[in-house]
């Protein structure tokens, strides 16, 4: 029969591992959507600029289909998140340490 502290010790383990690591991945994740934000807005008011002096002409159908492709090419990510949650005791304490490193930021 086993010891309850040889059924817990790896399960705090994973825990701890898992929240530390979920904090920093959140975190990063909030600094480097800043600055991806800054510099989306800053390329569309260009384009935005640029189109309304003339000078290009944007394709704003094609652009929606581009969109939309993108879009589409997330579905593999689905199967990658229900094997994060599969592990429970670590995809619950990543998952509460990236929104805890992503509020934080």
């Amino acid at each position: 029969m086993a010891v309850p502290w040889e059924i817990l010790t790896p399960v705090a383990g994973e825990v701890g591992i898992g929240a530390v690591g979920g904090f920093l991945v959140g975190y990063a994740l909030k600094k480097i959507a800043k600055v991806v934000a800054v510099i989306l807005g800053l390329g569309f008011l260009i384009l935005q600029y640029l189109a309304y002096k003339g000078i290009i002409v944007i394709n704003y159908d094609a652009l929606q289909d581009w969109v939309l492709h993108l879009l589409g090419l997330t579905e593999g990510t689905q199967s990658t998140l229900v094997d994060i949650l599969s592990h429970i005791p670590f995809g619950a304490s990543f998952a509460l340490g990236l929104y805890i490193g992503f509020k934080r930021a």
